[in-house]
């Protein structure tokens, strides 16, 4: 069959398996494209998230500044002995979003710009004899069944991915570490023990012994929680013993949330064919500070890139781009954060001096403007000669114990 007859044979140009922010990303571009674009949205819950984006995400995606519940304008950063160092944001800022509003918003743009949204989750990936791929859904109002035919899938459908599991069996899935959290009601702000324009990050083994424990104001409300990929370790025991420590015990609860979080990119994203992954299903969440939101929606673009660019030609080999793009532009920050995770996460002890790194003026300058601007800073070279020998002094045990002008 010629691109032209299954162009006409499709019930749409893409199917988009997941409709978080990265599938939700991807359908918008593809729709503005002129495709026919299908997103099946399978959510019947939240993803546990901290809800942090940069600015550069809010700029780039044109974010609408009511979505934004909370300016974090410092974090506070916390020690297994209980200390802490702040480090404020020069010049910037964090930007928190509730993902219930957040995800619906990104779907009805999509929408409001030419996707079709189906509620529905999704079953079975098949391929007919005219080579078309078909999607088995359960549609999810009347719990009906129905399918589709699409010339390219999009797997958007988180870590566990059903459809890369059917469609791509030989490609290995990203280790997982499991998070949990709580969205409370936020107490009034006392600029100590809770602030809502600060973020709380615990680096104690007894609340993750290999991830950290989060505080993040969302305005009238906030995330409180923690994960690991240690298996045996009670994430909601975690989030409980940090609520004590943070002082939020007694704070209302308004819901509970737990999911599987990738922590390394898939070595490959499409099955060669018709299937490109993209978000949590091509393993995109940054290493050490868990950080995803932006990632996703990068790598939705990608997605979305690679379709167009394959649906064009007609060439599958353009579906390997998505993860060829997405790689050059950030896999050495992954790399980075991957090594600092297996290494500062690994005791308390490590822990204690990775604390007192957070106090070095240099160390939070350039870590604020990575963050904000999302890639690495090359402009200072003389703040990285620094780092990097204040960095082998802590990693030879011979750095200072703490820096008491930054910290309490």
């Amino acid at each position: 069959m010629s691109s032209a007859e299954a162009a006409t044979a499709a019930d749409y140009d893409v199917a988009i398996v997941g409709a978080g922010p990265s599938g939700a990303t991807a359908a918008d571009d593809l729709a503005r494209r002129g495709y026919r674009v299908l997103l099946i949205d399978g959510s019947t819950r939240i993803k546990p998230c901290g809800g942090a984006i940069p600015p550069r995400l809010v700029r780039d995606f044109a974010i609408p500044d009511h979505l934004l519940k909370a300016r974090i304008k410092s974090a506070r950063i916390i020690a297994p002995s209980g200390r802490h160092v702040d480090m404020p944001i020069s010049g910037g800022y964090v930007g928190m979003v509730d993902r219930d509003e957040f995800d619906e918003w990104l779907r009805q743009r999509a929408v409001g710009n030419g996707a079709t949204r189906v509620r529905a989750s999704f079953r079975e990936f098949t391929r007919d004899a005219d080579g078309v791929a078909r999607l088995r859904l359960t549609r999810l109002d009347d719990q009906g069944a129905t399918e589709v035919r699409a010339r390219v899938i999009i797997g958007a459908d988180g870590a566990s991915s059903p459809l890369a599991r059917q469609a791509m069996p030989d490609s290995a899935p990203p280790p997982l570490v499991y998070a949990y959290h709580e969205i409370l009601q936020s107490p009034p702000s006392n600029g100590e023990s809770y602030d809502g324009e600060r973020c709380d990050v615990y680096y104690q083994g007894g609340l993750s012994p290999d991830f950290y424990g989060w505080v993040f104001p969302h305005g009238e409300k906030l995330s409180v929680g923690t994960g690991t990929a240690r298996k045996g370790f009670s994430i909601r025991a975690g989030t409980t013993a940090l609520r004590a420590v943070a002082g939020l015990d007694t704070v209302a609860t308004v819901r509970t949330e737990g999911a599987p979080i990738p922590m390394r990119p898939r070595k490959r994203w499409d099955n060669g064919r018709d299937v490109v992954l993209a978000g949590d299903a091509a393993g995109v969440v940054a290493p050490a500070s868990g950080e995803g939101i932006y990632y996703a929606m990068i790598g939705g673009q990608h997605a979305a890139l690679a379709a167009h660019e394959c649906l064009a030609s007609g060439d599958a080999r353009a579906l390997a781009g998505a993860r060829k793009r997405f790689m050059r532009e950030h896999g050495r920050v992954f790399w980075i954060l991957g090594i600092m995770q297996r290494f500062w996460y690994s005791s308390d002890a490590r822990r204690e001096r990775f604390v007192t790194m957070c106090a070095d003026p240099d160390v939070q300058r350039l870590t604020w403007e990575a963050y904000m601007n999302k890639r690495l800073v090359r402009a200072r070279p003389m703040a990285h000669v620094r780092i990097f020998f204040k960095d082998l002094a802590h990693l030879l045990g011979i750095g200072p114990a703490r820096s008491p002008d930054r910290s309490s």
